[in-house]
């Protein structure tokens, strides 16, 4: 039976992505290396939109069950 491959949590996404923009800013990396943590960093970041979508739509979901009131504002 395969072992299943745990997906990270988004704490341990964002602590990735951070040590990506860090290695990407000192400059020291290869234009080859450059464009391939940027690709990585976009995959994460992608993740991590749909984890926050994700969290917002149970918090919505969650307060109507609680017979609460919900103001969602647009983003400025």
């Amino acid at each position: 039976m395969p072992k299943k491959v745990k997906k990270p949590s988004f704490e341990e996404t964002l602590q990735r992505l951070e040590t990506i923009v860090e290695k990407m800013e000192s400059g020291e990396a290869t234009l080859e290396k450059s464009l391939d943590w940027f690709e990585e960093g976009m995959e994460l970041i992608k993740s991590c939109r749909d984890e926050l979508e994700q969290a917002e739509q149970k918090v919505q979901e969650l307060v109507k069950k609680s017979g609460g009131e919900f103001d969602l504002r647009e983003k400025e």
